[in-house]
């Protein structure tokens, strides 16, 4: 057996960043899109295969497809050995959770091979990481917590987004780290009230405004690389109305709303390539476009 499956990856359209929990993740409000860029994950099974095996050119040590595999035996899952391949789009560790991404494809792989229930693999998807649960089911959700309490919304209005990965890599650790060493935590009042104003903006059809647009931990990545703030200067400079990192970055996002957003973004995209070769436009993704298919 061949499955296919698209893992798109995200971005934080807005992100309100809290207080260290126990656990060691930060308490957070965030709204998070999948979008069309997307790494492509390929499973095989068959007497040929022996053993879980992921390959992965992209990606130098473990990969969290491996973990996910590991925890899908811990629970219990009998399928035949698999053989994954992943073909890498996302940039690696540019805040667009490239790998919880590859790991939440596999997860909707497992539940096509069967042997497992949805339950478990909701509850595996939230011990690997705080990106996973989000991706399980691609589209638009309210994430709170650590990020793994997830609540599905409508889509928002027309837009699409210019994407400009800057070839770097900015390991989401150094960016807390970072983020708490300049007191950009909220306390809990504060992270309250404006996640429930990010929440009460997220209606279907609607447009997020300025106040919602924001991404607490942008000021952290841009004193780790103030190239970061040249990209946004950039994305704004070829007419994006809201400029954002995404995640904990380094990638930057240019928003565009409306019916002709998609072609917005695109001349946007031509234009920056020349300073930023990877620049590409994305559109919103739901439910249907992460799902496995037979080859």
């Amino acid at each position: 057996m061949r499955l296919r499956a698209l893992a798109p990856g995200k971005v934080n359209l807005g992100l309100v960043l809290g207080p260290v929990r126990a656990d060691g993740r930060h308490e957070l409000v965030t709204a998070i899109e999948s979008v069309s860029l997307a790494d492509e994950l390929t499973l095989s099974t068959g007497p040929e295969i022996t053993a879980d095996q992921v390959e992965c050119a992209a990606v130098d040590g473990r990969n969290l497809v491996e973990d996910a595999l590991a925890a899908l035996r811990s629970a219990g899952w009998s399928a035949s050995p698999v053989r994954i391949e992943i073909t890498k789009r996302i940039p690696v560790a540019g805040g667009m959770a490239g790998g919880s991404a590859d790991a939440a494809a596999a997860l909707r792989m497992a539940l096509v091979l069967g042997d497992v229930r949805r339950g478990e693999v909701s509850r595996i998807a939230a011990s690997l990481g705080s990106d996973v649960p989000s991706q399980l089911v691609p589209g638009l959700v309210l994430a709170t917590g650590g990020g793994e309490v997830i609540e599905p919304r409508e889509p928002l209005g027309d837009h699409a987004l210019v994407l400009l990965p800057l070839g770097s890599t900015l390991p989401a650790a150094d960016v807390y780290a970072r983020a708490d060493a300049l007191g950009l935590p909220l306390i809990d009042g504060e992270l309250r009230s404006r996640g429930r104003e990010l929440g009460r903006a997220m209606k279907r059809g609607a447009r997020l405004g300025p106040e919602q647009l924001v991404n607490d931990l942008d000021r952290a990545a841009i004193s780790l690389q103030p190239e970061v703030a040249e990209a946004l200067r950039a994305a704004r400079d070829v007419g994006a109305e809201h400029v954002f990192g995404s995640g904990s970055g380094p990638t930057v996002a240019g928003l565009f709303w409306g019916e002709d957003g998609v072609a917005r973004a695109g001349v946007a995209a031509r234009m920056l390539v020349d300073d930023y070769p990877d620049a590409v436009c994305v559109e919103p993704v739901g439910p249907d476009f992460g799902m496995p298919h037979p080859l």
